[in-house]
């Protein structure tokens, strides 16, 4: 990937426009998770640093479908960033401030259509555009996409960091790599399958999605969820692994139960003897240590989804057990433990290491988007940005 990052811009005197993602979870009108405006702190405080005139922030919230909707509005927000930034914030385009937010994009459906006339108009507001939102950059969106065309652009620090990450993980990692996919569905997930064999050295699966490939393998699983429309696809998902030389890891033993819920009665059940009547809703012990000792010796990880019901205990140890030495293993400098989309968060966080691995990505579709290897247009436009400007 090529494109231009801050160090590279003069930005002094110069009136600046960064997007950035604050479509933040908000319960009872208060920001339930900061992860993401933390993050952008690193870009309000470089610009500061280097005499920007004007910063003007752009992002959406929510489905207002075009349209001004006051329970859409970003009104709420910039006394949340200026306690989180440390720098007064103000709101709309016509803030005095020297840090502002502008509303909510979205109420305008220029925004989603990528709208030439739109994009415009927000570049006529800055001399240069910074794209710090990561989670965004899988929409061609005219503050994403269009406003690239009329602006010299760059990407901002929480940008550049998310792709250097990712670029370490799957584009040119250090080698042996693991990858650990879960998850309900291989449906959801096909294209990430398909492009994961081609990279790594060993797919571990877990979730239910893992009891999709032990059924494609032969093996009983009782009354556990899983896709049986999709075991040929399974099968040609194993097919494309063993080509590309990349070790499918499935579960040795199951955590199974006949009802899911908080402290249900469960056992361990070494496959192949799997009980007709039970369900699959976590991994054993035996599955948990034979995923640490491969990783024991893998240099890189790559992790999206949970290995099994993570939110109901103490269905969770299989994914806190393996997320736990993982971390141990990046907080010693022996691995780089890079992971993202969907529940991963949440399911890492639940552990209590998410702070201990090398990189935790708060994307969703667009991480989700890049393992399936995908072009992003928000990071297409800002390599063309790049040429252009070279």
């Amino acid at each position: 990937m090529n494109y231009n990052t801050l160090e590279n811009a003069d930005l002094a005197d110069k009136n600046i426009l960064v997007r950035m993602d604050l479509n933040v979870p908000v319960q009872d009108g208060q920001v339930s998770d900061t992860t993401r405006i933390d993050r952008l702190k690193a870009t309000v405080d470089f610009l500061i640093k280097s005499d920007a005139k004007k910063i003007m922030i752009l992002s959406h919230f929510g489905r207002p479908k075009g349209q001004e909707n006051s329970d859409y509005s970003l009104a709420f927000l910039p006394a949340i960033l200026t306690a989180r930034w440390g720098v007064e914030v103000g709101f709309g385009e016509n803030s005095d401030a020297r840090v502002c937010l502008f509303e909510n994009l979205r109420f305008n459906p220029g925004e989603k259509s990528n709208a030439s006339d739109f994009a415009q108009s927000l570049a006529a507001h800055g001399d240069i555009y910074i794209n710090d939102a990561f989670s965004c950059a899988h929409r061609a969106h005219a503050s994403t996409e269009g406003i690239t065309h009329f602006l010299p652009s760059y990407a901002g620090m929480a940008m550049a960091a998310e792709l250097k990450a990712l670029s370490s993980a799957l584009e040119a990692p250090t080698k042996p790599v693991m990858a650990i996919v879960g998850g309900a569905k291989i449906s959801t997930k096909l294209s990430v399958l398909h492009n994961i064999t081609k990279k790594v050295d060993f797919l571990v699966l877990g979730g239910a999605m893992a009891n999709t490939f032990l059924l494609a393998q032969g093996q009983d699983i009782g009354a556990s969820m899983c896709e049986k429309d999709m075991v040929d696809e399974a099968q040609n998902i194993m097919r494309d692994a063993a080509q590309n030389k990349c070790e499918i890891i499935t579960p040795l033993d199951c955590i199974v139960t006949e009802k899911l819920e908080e402290n249900a009665q469960y056992e361990t059940t070494t496959l192949p003897n799997f009980p007709s009547n039970k369900s699959a809703i976590d991994v054993g012990d035996k599955s948990i240590q034979n995923v640490c000792n491969i990783l024991n010796d893998c240099k890189t990880l790559l992790w999206n989804g949970p290995m099994g019901i993570f939110e109901i205990k103490p269905f969770d140890n299989g994914t806190n057990k393996i997320a736990q030495h993982a971390a141990q293993l990046s907080v010693a400098g022996k691995l780089l433990s890079v992971a993202g989309g969907g529940d991963t968060v949440a399911a890492i966080d639940n552990a209590g290491v998410v702070n201990e691995f090398s990189y935790v990505s708060t994307a969703g579709g667009a991480f989700l988007e890049w393992l399936e290897g995908k072009t992003l247009p928000g990071i297409a436009a800002l390599e063309q940005a790049a040429e252009k400007a070279a």
